[in-house]
């Protein structure tokens, strides 16, 4: 049901994507994902066309990560604000990131090639059902895609 990908310009490195439904947890996670207990991005699935958006996000940061370039504080916050098309981090993490009372959530982990640790304590951690992550369109929520895109079209001009 999750989906792991090896980073071709880190081979060390591989991105786990999870998606999850009738999440009841989503205030606990969060504030575990803060407090650094969770390794993982908590993005809204509601914001995504595709777990391939993701993937980019997770290269992008850890990318910067090597580079010494990073907007936010840690890697995984980076994977957050490389999702929004603004240079805002708040505005980014509050459209993109997870909020208490969502019912769904995208979890992303940046980790180790051959280490799963982080992707068995997030599956123990979230009190809901995970979904095959190819089914994350079935979350997406156009209008509010359009309005971001829109927004940052009419702010550019």
């Amino acid at each position: 049901m999750h989906v792991t990908h090896e980073l071709e310009l880190f081979p060390e490195y591989s991105v786990t994507q999870m998606l999850f439904t009738d999440v009841k947890n989503a205030a606990a996670l969060r504030k575990s994902a803060m407090e650094g207990q969770i390794n993982g991005a908590l993005i809204n699935p509601a914001m995504l066309v595709d777990p391939f958006q993701a993937l980019v996000a997770a290269n992008k940061a850890v990318h910067l990560q090597k580079a010494g370039k990073m907007k936010t504080r840690s890697l995984l916050s980076e994977i957050i604000f490389n999702l929004s098309p603004t240079n805002n981090i708040s505005e980014a993490f509050r459209r993109f990131g997870m909020s208490d009372g969502d019912g769904a959530v995208h979890v992303v982990t940046v980790h180790p090639r051959e280490d799963m640790s982080d992707v068995d304590t997030i599956l123990a951690r979230v009190e809901g059902r995970q979904v095959p992550v190819g089914e994350i369109s079935t979350f997406t929520d156009v209008p509010g895609i359009k309005k971001v895109v829109l927004c940052q079209y009419i702010w550019s001009m």
